[in-house]
């Protein structure tokens, strides 16, 4: 077999702890730390596989890669990759699957709990010496809310979402996946979506960024929310208009909000997100929630088990393909 170009185009985006597996199929490998979008191009025309986690790859620089064959997404989500255009050259998109099961529902309830506890709150307060001050074994400035008896709403009924939803039945929450707001009507075991957001006491995201579920969480949908939910993204920024929804966080449409994605990666100091830290009743993390040791490591694995599959003419997780 002739040796291979696989280019990995934002190395950085991974640990530096990660060593991948050696890769069966004869290669050449080049690594770039990281890309910028007018760089694309000229990286990737004369590679036969890319390797990519976050990079945006738009049918101008795709068509001019003439060798590619297989982009190997470090990543579930391929809302970064055209795959119109990947379909149309011919060129084959793999993902990785599944490796976030655990990291990511675990994530989702640390933020939770935290949440529903007032864990930052009471931290900072106990920081400023509220606890000395109030001469008692305990005070009671912030509500603690147990999550067992409430209802938990999950968009999304993928492998994270069911996993969700399996921790929440755990700690004794009712628990309803909304159905598709274009439906005419909800399918079993779906809730409708007005009533979803209406009788939900946690909205948890886990579904892709297509152009059906963009800006799905906007004003319309908080003005929906009756009882005031906490609302987790983990999925990504764009499902939820990041401006409604500091609005909805200050005028109490929801109760708090935990967010490990943004609509723009890193935010600038001038996104609703960086302004809402302030609150004691929001919090953001770095896109960290599929980021667990095993979590990374199977990725990892997962990404050369793709390439290796490929050249075997067996190729495993493709979301586009070569037309006929």
């Amino acid at each position: 077999m002739e040796k291979r170009r696989v280019v990995f185009l934002d190395r950085e985006a991974l640990p530096d702890w990660l060593d991948f597996e050696a890769l069966s199929v004869p290669h050449e490998f080049v690594f770039y730390p990281h890309t910028a979008r007018d760089e694309v191009a000229a990286r990737i025309q004369d590679a036969d596989v890319v390797i990519v986690n976050k990079v945006k790859m738009d049918a101008q620089a795709l068509q001019q890669a003439q060798h590619l064959d297989l982009i190997a997404l470090a990543a579930t989500g391929t809302d970064n990759v055209d795959l119109d255009a990947c379909q149309r050259l011919g060129i084959t998109v793999s993902n990785a699957r599944d490796y976030a099961s655990h990291t990511v529902p675990e994530h989702v309830f640390a933020l939770m709990l935290a949440l529903r506890r007032n864990l930052l709150a009471y931290r900072e307060s106990v920081k400023a010496g509220r606890w000395q001050d109030s001469g008692q074994f305990c005070y009671f400035d912030f509500p603690v809310q147990d999550l067992a008896g409430t209802t938990l709403g999950i968009v999304g009924r993928g492998a994270l979402g069911e996993a969700v939803a399996h921790l929440g039945r755990a700690f004794g929450m009712k628990v309803q996946f909304a159905a598709r707001r274009d439906a005419n009507a909800a399918a079993e075991d779906y809730t409708d979506f007005g009533h979803f957001l209406r009788s939900s006491d946690v909205i948890s995201l886990h579904c892709p960024l297509n152009a059906q579920t963009r800006g799905m969480i906007g004003a319309a949908e908080f003005a929906l929310m009756e009882r005031k939910p906490l609302l987790i993204n983990t999925a990504r920024g764009g499902l939820v208009d990041e401006m409604a929804l500091e609005h909805a966080l200050q005028s109490g449409q929801i109760s708090a909000a935990g967010f490990d994605v943004a609509s723009q990666e890193p935010p600038d100091a001038g996104n609703p997100l960086m302004r809402l830290l302030k609150y004691p009743n929001f919090i953001l993390t770095p896109h960290v929630a599929w980021s667990s040791h095993d979590a990374v490591s199977a990725m990892a694995r997962q990404v050369i088990h793709n390439i290796e599959a490929f050249y075997r003419g067996q190729p495993r997780n493709v979301v586009a393909g070569p037309l006929g």
